[in-house]
């Protein structure tokens, strides 16, 4: 999860995320270099005092400052579109966890595992041990399996909300009679945070979510959850 002064992303725990921050980095780069190349240009205008009639009729440099930011654009777009595509791709998934927003909870589904249903809700302050996050802990998490393709299916009771894990690379709009859906594969066990990215009323910074990912086999030895 994010820290205190923090700069850049979470760490990435699903193949998904892992692309998302190489293309990050990759878009970041290209950014510095346009900048810094903008600023010695201007640096170079306003320190200056030669002066040449030429290049108020230059072809050749119109023609380079023309196609270089095309190029630009492409090497921006490309992997892009790949991600984007990678993202939407649905590959057999093990598991389905069907998630249902509300003001201002979560309902999930364990539709594989005889409808098994319950709510989280966010701990009040008093409930809070040592150890939990304000803000953050919920009663009941959802425990899922690592290294399994799990698909999440999102909808909602009431109003618009977003079901979003950010070190999973996950943001999924939570829409009224609408069933959206995402897949993911986590590669690390471990606890995960996330919120509702989509503001859903009062207390829409009150409705947190929690992963508790655990090894496969462990998932399938019997009952982890707790209720």
């Amino acid at each position: 999860m994010a820290h205190a002064a923090q700069v850049g992303l979470q760490d990435a725990t699903s193949p998904i995320m892992e692309e998302l921050i190489t293309f990050h980095d990759h878009a970041l780069m290209i950014i510095f270099l346009i900048c810094f190349l903008v600023l010695y240009a201007l640096f170079l205008t306003l320190t200056t005092k030669l002066t040449n009639t030429n290049i108020s009729d230059a072809q050749e440099m119109e023609t380079v400052w023309t196609i270089l930011p095309a190029i630009i654009l492409v090497l921006i777009a490309l992997p892009s579109l790949r991600i984007l595509y990678m993202t939407d791709e649905v590959n057999d998934p093990s598991f389905t966890i069907k998630s249902i927003g509300h003001q201002w909870y979560w309902t999930y589904e364990y539709t594989d595992y005889g409808g098994l249903i319950f709510n989280s809700y966010m701990l009040p302050p008093l409930f809070l041990e040592p150890g939990d996050l304000r803000l953050l802990d919920v009663d009941n998490r959802v425990v899922l399996p690592i290294e399994a393709p799990i698909r999440m299916m999102i909808t909602s009771q009431d109003v618009l909300h977003s079901w979003a894990v950010p070190t999973l690379g996950l943001k999924t709009d939570a829409i009224p009679g609408r069933l959206n859906q995402t897949t993911f594969t986590a590669t690390r066990p471990g606890v995960y945070y996330g919120q509702c990215s989509e503001i859903c009323g009062a207390n829409h910074s009150f409705m947190p979510i929690v992963l508790e990912l655990i090894p496969l086999k462990i998932f399938e030895m019997g009952p982890v959850f707790t209720l």
